[in-house]
């Protein structure tokens, strides 16, 4: 066969609308959560049985926003976004598939209605076509001794802080979204613009939730200055 026919079993709910600001490992942001509803004939009950003792679980998804655009070569941000390598040696969504693989944790699995799966530390755009699911074993699937190239350990951390007028948006979206400090700083930590970006004075933007965050970076500072309904949300 030169061809395969691959439909999603779900479409995955999660916190990102946008490319820029997901966390460009998974687990990195833990209070990431999202939901994978089956979608049918995927969504039978006894498609998940055993699942619920597995404590983490793969799941094999579609880069659906860079179809038709791999690349050779790639800038990984962990070479400055400067040095390039083969884009086997990365984990790119400009790939020749547009596969990608993510280990996220499996949190609950409710079959009341349907199937759906509460997931954390996703780093996937809400609305990605997830192909498959498998548990994750960890004496298999675990190698301490593994080498891990250029990439020798997580990404350095920025300190994050908010504005007064952030800080007040910040308690107010809370009440709807309870994880939304926590998750806030853990994207903003890994420091999610360019590798190549060092312009003080550039105010940063990414929707999370129905939300903007507009933000700056100061040396190793992330500084929030406006946590406000997206436009995208806005009712016209």
């Amino acid at each position: 066969m030169t061809e395969f026919s691959l439909s999603p079993i779900g479409y995955l709910a999660s916190p990102f609308r946008d490319r820029f600001g997901i966390p460009r490992q998974p687990r990195l942001a833990p209070h990431a959560r999202g939901c994978l509803r089956l979608l049918p004939p995927y969504d039978r009950v006894e498609a998940v049985r055993g699942l619920e003792s597995f404590s983490h679980v793969w799941l094999t998804f579609v880069f659906h926003l860079s179809a038709g655009e791999w690349r050779p070569t790639v800038r990984p941000p962990r070479l400055g976004g400067n040095a390039r390598v083969g884009v086997f040696a990365s984990r790119s969504p400009f790939r020749p598939n547009s596969l990608g693989l993510s280990l996220v944790e499996l949190l609950s699995i409710e079959t009341g209605a349907g199937v759906v799966l509460t997931l954390g530390g996703v780093d996937l755009l809400d609305g990605t076509p997830v192909l498959d699911i498998k548990p994750y074993i960890p004496f298999v699937e675990s190698e301490p001794t593994a080498r891990a190239g250029f990439v020798d350990g997580p990404p350095p951390q920025l300190v994050v802080d908010f504005t007064a007028q952030a800080m007040t948006q910040l308690r107010w979206h809370e009440a709807r979204w309870p994880d939304l400090p926590a998750l806030l700083c853990e994207v903003l930590a890994q420091d999610p613009r360019p590798a190549y970006a060092n312009d003080a004075l550039r105010q940063y933007g990414f929707r999370l939730y129905d939300l903007e965050v507009k933000w700056r970076c100061t040396g190793a500072r992330a500084i929030v200055e406006e946590i406000a309904m997206s436009t995208a949300e806005r009712p016209s």
